[in-house]
């Protein structure tokens, strides 16, 4: 296990796998506990990260970054293929990197003031968001959305079984792609969670809180590459949200970092501090 040298105190934890990306130009870190982190740590926060990862070289773009990463060594990354066609994004997974349980996370890092759990491939067993009493809790909750099959390809699972009661302070923060633009599920989803954001790309976002459905525009720019936009909307929106407890002013804090950073390629979209 990788552990740092001294284990500080933490903002932010941030629980998930980090991945990599197929891509024409080879693989490619990726994953929302890599954008998320990075971009909390931009935004002023102490970051510490609870990952799994397997012998890629990858790892090191996090670790020269400073961050403080406790890594469950894994036979492999995890690892996903992503295909563009005319009808939307086909998704494959390769491999996986090992479960992340509570035993995994530093007993210092568990009344950290803002959790966020970003299961990417069903690695956080969604009760696990009631463990942190004491947190602002933000689930992306994309990962307890998807299963796959014997060779790796994605489709929506089954919401329920995999939906955290967060409880009225926690926050769930998921992508209108996650769920096929199904709008009855989000409209029952929206009944079982208290807080729900739900990330709609160029358009913005929409806020649903305590009943309440707010739709939040994005600013209007020329794309480049749309990948981590919504990771980093997550870690912006909860830092924001935490700051002011107001949903609307951090749904446009977030929608702002968030088209900045799709101007941008990779890890470069990170909000510059």
């Amino acid at each position: 296990m990788l552990r740092p040298s001294s284990v500080e105190a933490i903002d932010y934890l941030i629980v998930g796998h980090i991945a990599l990306d197929i891509t024409p130009q080879g693989l490619r870190l990726g994953g929302t506990a890599a954008y998320s982190a990075l971009t909390a740590q931009a935004l002023g926060q102490r970051v510490g990260l609870v990952t799994s990862w397997g012998a890629d070289d990858q790892i090191g773009l996090l670790l020269e970054r400073g961050l403080q990463i406790l890594g469950i060594p894994a036979e492999r990354t995890t690892i996903f293929e992503n295909i563009a066609t005319p009808r939307g994004r086909i998704q494959r997974i390769e491999s996986i990197a090992q479960p992340l349980t509570l035993d995994a996370i530093p007993a210092e890092w568990r009344n950290a003031p803002l959790v966020h759990l970003a299961p990417i491939a069903q690695e956080i067993e969604p009760a696990i968001a009631s463990e942190f009493p004491d947190s602002m809790v933000l689930a992306t909750v994309q990962g307890w959305l998807r299963q796959w099959d014997a060779a790796g390809h994605i489709s929506p699972a089954g919401w329920r079984d995999n939906f955290p009661a967060l409880g009225k302070k926690g926050v769930i923060v998921m992508s209108e792609e996650d769920v096929q633009h199904d709008e009855a599920v989000i409209a029952a989803m929206a009944v079982e969670a208290h807080h729900l954001v739900v990330t709609c790309g160029a358009s913005g976002a929409r806020v649903f809180i305590a009943g309440e459905h707010y739709q939040i525009a994005a600013p209007s720019i020329v794309e480049v590459d749309a990948t981590g936009a919504g990771d980093i909307f997550s870690a912006a929106y909860a830092i924001q949200y935490q700051r002011t407890q107001d949903p609307l002013e951090a749904a446009v804090f977030a929608n702002r970092l968030a088209a900045d950073s799709v101007t941008r390629c990779g890890l470069a979209s990170i909000p510059i501090e």
